[in-house]
């Protein structure tokens, strides 16, 4: 697992990944799948595609819930779709994104080196609000939000390797 940045400004990255004993065509069918992505997450509830799935340029909306902060809706738009090698999508705005989040596969020997990354900013999310209330306390909010993720996609991507294994 890696961390980078304390600043909302800085657009803080994690990446987390894992070995999973499939080719990169098995995992791929469900990265791609964004629809799959609530059953993995504890914050992620729902995903509606709002355009064809899949293609670079297709349009979704994911509902979250998180306990402090509450519920929202995030429009994404995917950025990159490489099969089966990288699919990535940004929130909000794909030009100033809340989020950008990206799946990367490796062929690793009969299996696949699967990556989660992802980048908060630089445009405004809801964490932006909370820095806004507390700016003394920005790097605490920014580190504390990205420690959940950092949990969050490791858990997606434990659940993503038992699948694809099973």
């Amino acid at each position: 697992m890696e961390w980078t940045g304390a600043r909302y400004a800085d657009t803080p990255c994690v990446e987390v990944e894992t070995r999973v004993d499939a080719p990169p065509e098995r995992v791929w069918a469900l990265v791609s799948d964004v629809e799959q992505m609530p059953s993995m997450s504890t914050e992620l509830q729902r995903v509606e595609w709002l355009d064809e799935p899949g293609a670079v340029g297709s349009r979704f909306v994911g509902y979250s819930r998180h306990q402090a902060i509450g519920e929202w809706s995030s429009p994404s738009q995917v950025i990159e779709c490489d099969e089966p090698r990288v699919f990535a999508w940004a929130a909000g705005d794909p030009a100033e994104p809340a989020a950008v989040w990206r799946f990367t596969l490796e062929p690793d020997g009969d299996g696949t080196r699967l990556r989660q990354w992802m980048q908060m900013g630089p445009g405004r999310s809801g964490l932006s609000l909370a820095i806004d209330r507390m700016p003394e306390k920005e790097q605490k909010i920014v580190y504390g939000r990205m420690r959940e993720f950092e949990a969050n996609m490791a858990a997606t991507l434990a659940a993503i390797k038992e699948r694809v294994s099973a």
